[in-house]
């Protein structure tokens, strides 16, 4: 007789090796980075190769066009890193211009939502601090993809052909992104030669190329026919940052993520506030109903306080305050709140892709990297087969508001890697999708903190997501069980009920090393067409 296998809920298993493990979205991109290790290259190494090969294979949601930010654990010094590669203005891009454009609000699509890409130059100093392998061993596997061509996969798919009318009306793509007038079907083969010459390019001649060499001629010639404000200064004067990440407690955890002017600092307001609550069962309305409450105070901070901190006062440590945290906890009740308010820090002193990495040596790196919506501004660089981001778009046209567009000021960013540690083990984690990313975040924690899942099961576990600001709309994937979905609704909540794998919620990936044991274990979320793949033993 077989033996039986134990029931459960979620949908994989953990991927366990005492080598390394790359988890990406898409199974390909895990590939190239497991193959990278398996040639001793670091987790860095790892991360730059799969994250350019997701540039290829699912250009709706990252490329060399779009921006990075990343958190590296150093396992042997045991210091962890942050490094904000979010591009800013061009110095032409100020209030002024864009109300003489016309514009009432930032544009969404087109030259004018475009900020400079960060990516490539976030590669280069990882790589530079970080990185083992020659930089140009890193591309061969996305050059290959991009000269040959890739099978596309099947959500992947979705999205290319939910882009359609994006795709149809920008500068330049659907010639070469809709091949036949139509977006590839699944197990299509894609091939993009333009992009594959400009990653020969860039492997051979580094950043600079695209900075300030031949990719940049590229991209300003695009601006300016399209009458955009990008110049050469703007480019070759781009600096990231090396950064401290913040970091808060939850329930023997502390958690960290990079501070602003990304959302991170709303996913740790969100388990500061969660904590003064008792958490009963992940799938109770009263748990729910908490993190719910728990998110719209947070979102409101957020979108009230978060800039550029170089340009505007964030009361970063106010924020996180634990003091404060009890303070906004008393307006949760036991109804849904459709107004939820900013609060008043007190003063003190301060489309997307998620990949995580862990090598063989425990070292990690938690990295996102993305062209904010589909296929970002629509205006791909002409001759080089990528698409510039629409990051621009995240500004405000309030000259009041701390996130006020003005040239060489980086826009609020969506995009987030996260860290966490407790005892000897160290977790590098991430689940993209716009503002969904804090609020998953926090979500993704409580299933390990408060409900004792292991990484796994606690990125399968059922999620919900608000991406609207005021108002009790929520959406909330239908695997939670009808009984609380209407008590839910019975306390005032406005439930969309969505699929049980619902791509709505984002998509992530996790990867986690316990040091007294040295194994790496990882998870790879069943709402991508990712997998978390482990490197091969040595001679393999």
């Amino acid at each position: 007789m077989t033996a039986q296998a134990p029931e459960r809920a979620h949908a994989r298993s953990m991927v366990i090796s005492r080598h390394g493990i790359v988890a990406t979205s898409q199974t390909l991109a895990s590939q190239a980075g497991a193959q990278i290790l398996a040639r001793g290259g670091s987790a860095v190494d790892a991360a730059i190769a799969a994250n350019a090969v997701l540039g290829v294979v699912e250009p709706m949601s990252c490329g060399i066009g779009g921006d990075l930010f990343a958190i590296h654990w150093d396992a042997r010094t045991r210091r962890l890193t942050g490094l904000n590669a979010s591009g800013w203005a061009p110095r032409g891009m100020t209030l002024k211009f864009l109300q003489e454009q016309g514009h009432s609000a930032m544009p969404h699509t087109g030259i004018h939502s475009v900020s400079v890409p960060g990516c490539v130059l976030g590669w280069e100093r990882l790589h530079r601090k970080f990185g083992r392998l020659k930089w140009a061993e890193l591309f061969a596997a996305a050059i290959h993809y991009a000269a040959d061509g890739f099978p596309v996969t099947e959500l992947i798919a979705e999205q290319w052909r939910n882009a359609y009318g994006v795709l149809s009306r920008s500068d330049g793509a659907p010639g070469l992104f809709l091949p036949g007038g139509s977006a590839p079907v699944t197990g299509a083969r894609f091939r993009n030669p333009d992009l594959a010459s400009t990653l020969r390019e860039l492997a051979v001649q580094g950043a600079a190329s695209f900075y300030r060499a031949g990719i940049a001629r590229s991209i300003l010639q695009t601006s300016a026919r399209l009458e955009g404000t990008l110049a050469a200064a703007d480019l070759a004067e781009f600096e990231p940052e090396w950064t401290d990440p913040i970091a808060v407690t939850y329930r023997g955890w502390k958690v960290y993520e990079l501070p602003p002017n990304g959302q991170g600092i709303a996913a740790l307001q969100m388990l500061n506030l969660m904590e003064q609550f008792p958490i009963g069962p992940h799938d109770s309305a009263g748990t729910l109903h908490t993190k719910i409450e728990a998110q719209k105070l947070a979102y409101a901070d957020l979108m009230r306080y978060v800039g550029d901190p170089r340009f505007a006062r964030v009361p970063v440590a106010g924020m996180l305050a634990k003091a404060y945290a009890r303070e906004r906890s008393r307006l949760i009740g036991e109804r849904a709140s459709c107004q939820a308010a900013p609060g008043t820090p007190p003063e003190a002193e301060g489309d997307t892709i998620y990949l995580s990495v862990v090598d063989r040596d425990g070292n990690i790196v938690s990295l996102i990297q993305s062209l904010y919506q589909s296929f970002g501004s629509g205006v791909v660089v002409e001759g080089r087969g990528f698409h510039l981001q629409n990051r621009a778009a995240l500004f405000v046209m309030d000259p009041a508001h701390p996130n006020v567009v003005a040239p060489r000021k980086r826009p609020f960013h969506t995009i987030i890697p996260a860290f966490a540690e407790k005892d000897e083990l160290y977790l590098g984690f991430g689940i993209m999708g716009g503002f969904n990313q804090a609020q998953a975040h926090a979500q993704y924690l409580s299933n390990l903190a408060d409900h004792g899942m292991n990484i796994q099961q606690a990125m399968d576990a059922p999620r919900f997501t608000k991406l609207t600001f005021g108002g009790c709309d929520l959406l909330i994937e239908n695997r939670y069980p009808a009984a609380v979905l209407n008590e839910l609704e019975q306390r005032g909540h406005q439930l969309q009920r969505v699929g049980a794998y619902s791509m709505a919620m984002g998509g992530g990936q996790a990867v986690l090393h316990d040091a007294k044991r040295q194994v790496n274990y990882a998870a790879s979320d069943a709402r991508k067409d990712g997998a978390a793949i482990p490197e091969p033993p040595p001679g393999r």
